[in-house]
């Protein structure tokens, strides 16, 4: 493993290796480039004009990567107590916070209110009025429905409206006594097409116009997240999908509107490797099969869903096609097929690359396997 993989920050790539050589800590754990981390906060929005960035705390909420986005004053995207309790104790300011799930729990949202949130989105009826009932006068912003094509995670089905409802909602707000300031969309996370924001955008235009001409005039716009990360192929960067989110924002939009942006793998994601050991190996029917003791249920829920990740042995043996499976007694549990890797021995080290988001967030202790731990490095 001393030649940098095609598909990692060269910087990373040294810094996990100087410490999975100078410890002899138990795996699996997540290792999290603190500089890369850095980097991309400084990247993020700076491109977009007015441009406010809310790191969506779902992606990892390790409370060490919350101290270190926390110190570089990003504000948060939350969608839960958890989430908030994990802010709370590191002394997040309630202005710094905001909520983008439409369909908050009650205890969630009376605890939100407590500690001064007051920005939350909705896509319903029954969450304007719970809203008003909760957190009266609270500003709110309507979630929209968009297109999810080139998206590898696609969310435009569980929420989001189309824009008459919309409209309809934002309505509905200022009648029950709340603040619609904006609008809200999602074009899917990982996303690989950098239309679909000109579409969201679109969309998010004639709404706009359309809330004017009932007398309500929006201050901002939540682009939500999507940003891509490299896995097992190069994707469009962020500068060159900012630069065109930008100049569509302002061809269709009035110049002084705040602009979210909620990123959370793009911040986070190619930041972090997995280090995990080779424990058996086996040959069934015609597959060979590599075992590890990190898996679908303690972290790497996403390859399921069809991220692929790119994987390093420290291995100088013939290569092979392996199906990459991990330790639970669950047969769901399989992490990828069809990977090429040198053969390692029972006992090496798998390195699973660009895994800093949506894998420790997801981790549980099914089957009696511990979460991996967060080390930022």
């Amino acid at each position: 493993m001393n030649i940098t993989p095609e598909f990692i920050n060269e910087k990373t790539w040294t810094k996990v290796l100087n410490y999975i050589a100078l410890t002899d800590k138990e795996s699996p754990y997540l290792l999290i480039d603190s500089e890369l981390v850095r980097e991309k906060v400084s990247l993020i929005g700076k491109g977009i004009r007015n441009s406010k960035v809310f790191y969506a705390v779902k992606a990892n909420p390790d409370i060490e990567v919350l101290k270190l986005l926390n110190s570089l004053g990003t504000g948060f995207e939350i969608a839960s107590e958890g989430e908030l309790q994990m802010l709370a104790s590191i002394g997040v300011e309630p202005e710094r916070i905001i909520t983008s799930n439409p369909m908050k729990t009650f205890k969630f949202l009376e605890q939100a209110v407590d500690y001064g949130v007051t920005y939350y989105a909705y896509d319903s009826n029954a969450e304007v009025e719970k809203l008003a009932r909760h957190a009266p006068g609270c500003n709110v912003y309507v979630r929209l429905s968009v297109p999810n094509e080139g998206s590898e995670w696609p969310l435009s089905k569980k929420f989001g409206v189309e824009m008459d409802e919309a409209a309809e909602l934002l309505l509905y707000a200022k009648e029950k006594g709340l603040n619609p300031v904006g609008i809200t969309f999602h074009v899917g996370s990982q996303c690989n097409n950098v239309y679909n924001w000109n579409a969201a955008v679109d969309k998010a235009r004639d709404l706009w116009e359309a809330a004017g001409q009932h007398g309500i005039k929006l201050k901002m716009l939540n682009i939500g997240g999507g940003y891509p990360i490299r896995y097992t192929k190069n994707v469009v960067d962020i500068e060159t999908i900012e630069k065109k989110v930008n100049k569509v924002i302002c061809q269709k939009l009035p110049h002084d509107i705040d602009v979210f942006i909620e990123p959370g793998r793009a911040v986070v994601g190619d930041a972090g490797v997995f280090v995990s050991t080779v424990i058996g190996k086996a040959k069934r029917g015609d597959e060979n099969w590599l075992y590890i003791d990190v898996g679908v249920f303690n972290g790497l829920m996403e390859s399921i869903g069809g991220i692929k990740y790119a994987y390093v042995v420290g291995s100088r043996s013939d290569v092979m096609t392996w199906t990459l499976a991990g330790p639970s007694c669950d047969s769901f549990d399989v992490i990828d097929r069809e990977v090429e890797l040198p053969e390692p021995e029972t006992g090496n080290r798998l390195l699973i690359l660009s895994s800093g988001a949506y894998t420790i967030s997801y981790a549980s202790e099914f089957n009696g396997f511990s979460i991996p731990k967060t080390i930022l490095i």
